[in-house]
């Protein structure tokens, strides 16, 4: 509610400002698409970010630092985005990387988000993990390295891949008037 009320507030101030109107709606754009406490989130940038973990430990709120940094799991059906059916677009809560479409969602019983297919290609990375005695694939973040669970073969078409994922690494923006990109 708070950054909701400093959202209009800063949309007041811009639309009273010197600049024309495109202009502040694009500053207003900006902001919304970035963290005041993380400067290397962005929903528009796609550099490969290489920060140490105490750089990481300092922007991200514990829960997240616990899951993308360290590769914790989050309980099975407790995450806000494990039931959730709203259309737009799922994004690294580490770095703000497009990771998911909404229509690439689908109802799973694992109890985490799951979806078919990345956003694009690259947006999600893999490498094997072999911990706690089972052959799992784990899934990156492509920008940042973020652990955001697991890739499992036993999904639906077309890609009959589930992309098993926390909740709590995930960031959700709806769609604007139909948009297709969730910006």
């Amino acid at each position: 509610m708070k950054q909701r009320y400093l959202l209009l507030l800063v949309f007041a101030v811009l639309l009273f400002s010197s600049k024309a109107p495109a202009e502040n709606i694009r500053t207003l754009r900006t902001m919304e698409q970035q963290k005041p406490s993380n400067p290397y989130y962005s929903r528009t940038d796609t550099a490969k970010l290489n920060l140490p973990d105490a750089v990481w430990k300092k922007v991200l709120s514990p829960e997240v630092y616990a899951v993308a940094r360290q590769k914790g799991t989050e309980p099975a059906f407790t995450g806000k985005y494990w039931d959730y059916t709203g259309k737009g677009t799922y994004y690294c809560a580490a770095c703000g990387n497009a990771l998911f479409r909404s229509d690439a969602k689908f109802a799973s019983t694992c109890g985490w988000p799951s979806f078919f297919e990345e956003v694009r290609k690259g947006s999600v990375t893999y490498i094997p993990d072999r911990s706690y005695g089972m052959v799992r694939t784990e899934a990156l973040c492509g920008r940042c390295g973020a652990h955001l669970g697991h890739l499992f073969d036993d999904g639906p078409p077309p890609t009959g891949k589930r992309f098993c994922m926390n909740s709590v690494v995930l960031d959700f923006v709806p769609d604007r008037h139909g948009s297709k990109t969730g910006q």
